[in-house]
């Protein structure tokens, strides 16, 4: 019997709508956040984009006026429309943020654990 995607997925994707900026350098574009999880993003290709895939980006997604999300992140995909990023650094402030809208999304404690440790099994 064949996983599917979603089963094989070890962290569960957020969808939210959050004001999300990519700076890469000096080059800077506003995206519109398709959804998020403890490893990384998924956002619709802001107009102009011009980013190196070959180089890494700053992220912000403002969650609210006092919480706000930071990662260094790289591009893992394209697709259509579509940008994936995949988280390589964020601080303690940001992961506790993004702990956070997991832990309100998912609704189960237990769900979140097990994406923490997941996570920390990639290091």
């Amino acid at each position: 019997m064949s996983e599917t995607g979603n089963e094989r997925r070890r962290f569960q994707r957020i969808t939210f709508d959050a004001p999300t900026d990519i700076a890469q350098g000096d080059r800077h574009w506003t995206a519109e956040l398709h959804d998020v999880s403890l490893k990384g993003l998924l956002v619709k290709r802001p107009p102009q984009w011009s980013g190196d895939p070959d180089h890494p980006y700053e992220v912000s997604i403002r969650l609210a006026e006092d919480a706000c999300v930071k990662m260094e992140v790289v591009l893992t995909r394209t697709q259509n429309d579509l940008l994936g990023f995949v988280c390589r650094h964020i601080d303690l402030d940001s992961i506790s943020h993004l702990r956070r809208l997991v832990e309100l999304n998912l609704g189960d404690e237990s769900l979140l654990e097990r994406e923490l440790a997941a996570l920390g099994d990639e290091d």
